[in-house]
């Protein structure tokens, strides 16, 4: 929740240095946000928005049946938007930069909005309004009084983040024996087997590395399990470890020891594990499951856009998934990250393997492979160093482990 003051403001009867001053404030008050740079527009997307905005888009880019004019409804996506007039919905940056002057930051169109295409040539460009006819603006006095609000924007999103939520949080990547020496469930109430949301637990960091209650702040800790690796289909070089996400829990009480005497008058330690709480569970929780704190609550916004350079790059898996085939809206596991330059909103286009067979029209019969093809979208939303995860967004067959990625231009 965040607190506004608004103060009592009337346009009419105010002199210009006011309405100037007024106008200042607005701006400052109703600005995108900038923590975190939740709605960024790369020096990439820029440079493409100033050449193209010279002279448009040319019409043989535009899909074929863009229509003239299109109002912005409630959830709709920049990526169903962009394929609504271009060929190519990841050339988000050139619908923008159409018409720079009136659509100056691409994340920022809401719903109602009207976008007019406008053909003149062999070019066209992209105008916006606020779409059907609305009265003159009449004299508005507001008395001073707080508002409270959430900061939530009504703006149009990339795409259906519902789709990826689970998956910004869930992930975790780790280096080879860092879930084994991370701290963990050992006892139950009860001696309970499995446990779920509301039940307590007990934990134990590492002997140099206790669970240790902070009070000035809240720890919650992910849950996970056994750790996957990840190798790469054409290397095979393990890239890194999944770990199996199962739930969330929070640090209720340190971990600590006491000294106790027994009949003799002999004095022993007995260690006393962290005190945890189970805040949720996608499955159910048991001793021996491991604890990695949560991290930070990212603020991210995904514009689609090429890679600047060619890749080159394989499926590695599918998230969440015994199988090897992956469907639209699934999440694979990409064999490219930050090393290779890979970053969130980067579109790929996905190969399919061309099959090898025999030519049975030459008396040699020799083996002969046909060309890969192109089989649809995907789009990277998280990185790590080696892999990144990425929802296939649009394809016109299975996706399999091991298909490779290309630049899609």
């Amino acid at each position: 929740m965040t607190t506004l003051f608004s103060t009592t403001i009337d346009m009419m009867a105010k002199p210009a240095s006011v309405i100037a001053a007024a106008a200042a404030l607005s701006s400052t008050l109703f600005a995108a946000p900038t923590w975190g740079q939740p709605y960024p527009v790369t020096p990439a997307q820029s440079a493409t928005a100033r050449q193209v905005a010279l002279a448009g888009v040319a019409l043989s880019e535009l899909a074929a049946d863009a229509p003239d004019n299109y109002t912005v409804k409630s959830g709709d996506t920049l990526w169903a938007i962009s394929s609504v007039f271009l060929k190519s919905p990841w050339r988000w940056a050139e619908l923008w930069g159409m018409n720079r002057e009136e659509v100056r930051n691409p994340h920022l169109i809401y719903p109602g909005q009207l976008l007019r295409l406008e053909r003149s040539g062999e070019r066209a460009t992209l105008r916006m309004s606020s779409g059907g006819d609305a009265p003159p603006m009449a004299t508005i006095r507001l008395s001073p009084r707080i508002r409270s609000e959430t900061l939530r924007s009504s703006a149009v999103s990339t795409l259906q983040t519902r789709a990826i939520e689970p998956f910004l949080a869930e992930p975790a990547i780790v280096e080879h024996n860092e879930l084994a020496a991370a701290p963990r469930i050992v006892a139950t109430q009860e001696n309970r087997v499995m446990l779920t949301r509301g039940d307590r637990a007990y934990a134990r960091g590492a002997p140099d590395a206790p669970l240790l209650d902070t009070p000035s702040k809240t720890q919650n800790f992910r849950v996970f399990r056994s750790a996957t690796p990840l190798k790469d289909p054409g290397t095979g070089e393990i890239l890194g470890y999944e770990a199996q996400y199962v739930g969330k829990a929070l640090l209720v009480r340190s971990e600590s020891s006491e000294t106790s005497g027994d009949a003799s008058g002999k004095a022993s330690l007995s260690i006393i594990p962290a005190t945890i709480d189970i805040l949720a569970a996608k499955e159910e929780i048991r001793v021996g499951d491991r604890l990695l704190p949560e991290p930070e609550r990212e603020f991210m916004s995904y514009s689609p856009r090429a890679p600047e350079g060619p890749v080159d790059g394989r499926i590695v898996s599918v998230y969440g998934s015994a199988v090897v085939n992956a469907a639209q809206n699934q999440v694979v596991v990409i064999n490219r990250g930050k090393r290779d330059g890979i970053q969130s909103g980067h579109v790929m286009a996905i190969l399919k393997d061309g099959q090898r067979l025999i030519d049975p029209t030459d008396p040699t019969r020799p083996l002969i492979k046909l060309p890969n093809e192109r089989n649809g979208l995907l789009m990277v939303f998280r990185t790590f160093d080696k892999v990144s995860y990425a929802l296939i967004l649009d394809i016109t067959d299975g996706v399999r482990v091991g298909d490779r990625l290309a630049n899609p231009r």
